[in-house]
């Protein structure tokens, strides 16, 4: 009678709490229609990343309509740069978010939970060491890219603060990695509306009234990453209190830490190989004078807000995929990428024809006064890019299945080949013509092919989990 009742409070608790989780916002990526509920959890994550590249272009669009166009080039110069410290932040979000999504979807809370300390611990110390690096190390790195003179100060001031913001992007990197892999895409998406568009008024605040400069656009970024970081953490840890553990769990496991270096560090070297690519090329942009740099800052911002909109849909779909796999129900796969590639067209199909027909209008957002040179070299690089939004897309998506399935080798096969093409060919195309738009064109070649690389290794996959 006593081993009845208990197992009928047993029964209750567990009820409770997988209640209380749903209330909470966790959610099981394992049970429904597979395109509802990809689109329920990816819909939010793309509203996310609007917001995100808020912050870098409400930097571009303060520094060039408020400071003047060396601004705008240093801020676009510098940004090549940060984008190596946000590879290593986000390796870490996916090397968390993968195993952590696996361990959800087996259940398995207390390992869970040992996961998410030890990504931490091991991210903290990652953090510090790259503080270290980007405060001794920056300088060298703006000369070897060929920074101009005139924008040379700027750069380095915008970098010198912002590498001491580091801790912000890797915690909060890894607080939404979290999010994600717990089926919960909309509390991320309320701290990044918030604080996004609070830095838009900061930004003008401390350029506009202040007259602090590229230091002002620096700081705001700076400030109101600050805030959401701390906001994401505590939420988490909330969020953690509420799953069921039998024991206290460990605080760190080599182990798991292995699985999850196992993800991060091809993830970390993709993202900073294309990083130190883009510099590679920047260096060449940089060849053609501060017009074409500026030009090309105000365009590739709104570039990377379509291609960061693919890729943090694709980190959804490696969620999805990762939950799907903890559990075994490796039928779902396919059906996510169907639902994945009609999703990224959807959003292909405005921002291709806003960007052909309407790109000089967006780019004067950026470009105030007689920037003729800026405007026609950010124009063709729209021009050139948009219609190959499609195909970018579409690897993307088979390249969140083969993060989520584990698959690391052939993901790093594809993404690094798009690398070397785009490199290789933009040194040789804008010698060939002499001109910034050789360099374009070295984009679409290099996404065409590795799309073709990524969708025959997702098909080998799904081959392997149905054998």
């Amino acid at each position: 009678m006593n081993l009845g009742n208990q197992k009928n409070t047993g029964n209750q608790e567990n009820l409770k709490n997988q209640g209380s989780q749903k209330n909470q916002g966790n959610q099981d990526l394992t049970v429904g229609n597979p395109q509802s509920v990809l689109w329920k959890f990816c819909l939010p994550l793309f509203g996310s990343i609007i917001f995100q590249q808020l912050y870098n272009i409400a930097d571009s669009l303060v520094a060039g309509k408020f400071v003047g166009e060396n601004a705008l080039a240093a801020v676009g110069n510098s940004y090549e740069v940060t984008l190596i410290f946000i590879a290593f932040a986000f390796g870490c979000n996916m090397g968390c978010s993968v195993i952590v999504s696996q361990l959800f979807g087996a259940k398995k809370y207390e390992k869970l939970k040992t996961a998410v300390t030890t990504a931490c611990i091991f991210s903290g110390v990652l953090c510090a060491v790259l503080m270290l690096v980007g405060i001794l190390g920056c300088p060298p790195l703006l000369r070897f890219i060929k920074t101009p003179a005139e924008v040379f100060s700027d750069s380095k001031l915008y970098l010198d603060i912002y590498v001491w913001g580091l801790p912000f992007v890797f915690f909060y990197n890894i607080a939404t990695g979290i999010f994600s892999a717990l089926g919960d895409s909309k509390t991320p998406f309320y701290f990044l509306a918030a604080s996004s568009t609070s830095n838009i008024a900061v930004d003008i605040l401390f350029v506009s009234a202040f007259d602090m400069g590229v230091a002002g656009v620096a700081w705001a970024t700076f400030l109101c990453q600050g805030v959401s970081c701390i906001l994401a953490v505590f939420a988490v840890w909330k969020r953690l209190k509420i799953l069921p553990v039998q024991a206290k769990p460990q605080l760190f496991d080599w182990t798991l830490l292995k699985k999850i270096l196992a993800i991060a560090i091809p993830s970390i070297l993709q993202q900073s190989f294309v990083s130190v690519g883009n510099i590679l090329i920047q260096s060449v942009i940089n060849g053609f004078g501060s017009s074409v740099m500026a030009g090309y800052s105000a365009a590739v911002k709104l570039n990377n807000l379509v291609i960061t909109s693919f890729t943090t849909i694709g980190n959804g779909i490696s969620n999805f995929s990762a939950q799907n796999i903890g559990a075994r129900k490796y039928g779902r796969i396919r059906e996510c990428f169907h639902a994945g590639c009609k999703m990224v067209w959807y959003i292909c199909v405005p921002f291709c024809i806003l960007y052909v027909f309407s790109g000089q209008y967006l780019l004067l957002l950026f470009l105030g006064g007689d920037f003729s040179t800026a405007m026609t070299a950010g124009r063709q690089f729209l021009w050139v890019l948009s219609p190959f939004y499609f195909v970018i897309s579409t690897k993307l998506v088979a390249d969140g299945i083969l993060r989520g399935a584990g698959a690391m080798r052939q993901f790093m096969v594809a993404t690094f080949t798009d690398l070397v093409l785009r490199v290789t060919l933009a040194f040789l195309l804008s010698s060939w013509t002499n001109s910034a738009l050789g360099i374009w064109f070295s984009w679409p070649i290099g996404w065409a092919v590795a799309t073709v690389l990524s969708i025959y290794f997702y098909r080998k996959e799904c081959r392997k989990m149905a054998a």
